[in-house]
């Protein structure tokens, strides 16, 4: 992390609400399961079910990021926090999220890495309506279930998906990143926040590589078991004038963070009232 954005991170506890040190809240992980999972994204044509996963809710200790945030860097941790605000107010504008907020997000991309090369590829709004399913007829929803976006197969698969062979194979033999920048769009975040383990306390066996079935491909992710080693983090009242960088995939193999498990969960101290969580999430790749 750059100089400045480690110091914004510093400051990013001044101007929240006062918070619990942590909260205890229920996380649903993967529970141990002979077949490989799997998760279809449209009905299956021959019927049968959407998903061969078998949950394991736990009860699990989430910490306030806040009096850290300096000390956790994508390649430590597998996830930042930042200040960094947005010019874009309407969200619904389609072409204004790729004319300013793509520009935006490769500029905070570039200074929290320093990579060489920034490809955003796409992004994903969620807006939650209580009950509804994440890929039905409505908006895109929370995702409530412990994942990493990306698997050490996927990662590689998703530039040569994305590139012409030459300069996908040129690019593959240098560094590569997966990173997804999640922001709020309506805040502060209290309703569903996203919770994220430090990439430190996941165990390689903890990941277990699922298929992500389109009607055009089949992508793969890991689902995670549940570990007692974990260590959770949240940032409480997340504003829209903030960032979160989630690591899902690096090709790096030299004891830096590569994958980061995450997952939206339920905070117990929410307020009924809490309007239902918005959010947008993109993706790029990372070269350099």
């Amino acid at each position: 992390m750059s100089a400045a954005l480690a110091l914004d991170a510093a400051t990013l506890d001044r101007d929240a609400p006062r918070a619990p040190s942590y909260v205890e809240a229920t996380l649903t992980f993967i529970a141990p399961m002979a077949a490989k999972p799997f998760n279809y994204t449209f009905q299956p044509p021959d019927g049968g079910p959407m998903s061969n996963v078998v949950a394991d809710q736990r009860r699990v200790r989430i910490h306030d990021v806040r009096p850290v945030a300096s000390r956790m860097t994508l390649d430590t941790a597998g996830f930042a926090l930042v200040r960094r605000p947005t010019a874009l107010r309407d969200f619904d504008d389609e072409a204004a999220i790729r004319a300013v907020y793509y520009p935006e997000s490769e500029a905070i991309l570039r200074a929290a890495t320093g990579a060489a090369r920034v490809l955003i590829f796409d992004h994903t709004l969620r807006r939650r309506i209580d009950g509804a399913p994440d890929r039905g007829d409505g908006p895109r929803q929370p995702v409530a279930r412990v994942h990493v976006d990306q698997t050490v197969a996927s990662g590689p698969k998703r530039v040569r998906d994305l590139l012409p062979p030459d300069e996908a194979e040129t690019l593959l033999r240098g560094r590569v990143r997966l990173v997804n920048l999640w922001r709020p769009i309506l805040g502060p975040a209290i309703d569903m926040p996203l919770a994220v383990a430090d990439a430190r306390s996941v165990a390689p066996g903890d990941l277990i590589p699922s298929d992500l079935i389109f009607r055009d491909r089949v992508g793969e992710t890991y689902a995670v078991r549940h570990n007692p080693a974990h260590r959770w983090y949240y940032a409480p009242h997340m504003g829209t004038y903030e960032a979160l960088l989630l690591k899902c995939y690096d090709s790096a193999t030299d004891g830096t963070a590569r994958f980061v498990p995450h997952a939206a969960f339920a905070d117990p101290t929410a307020p009924a009232d809490a309007p239902p969580r918005q959010s947008i999430e993109l993706r790029a790749l990372l070269f350099g």
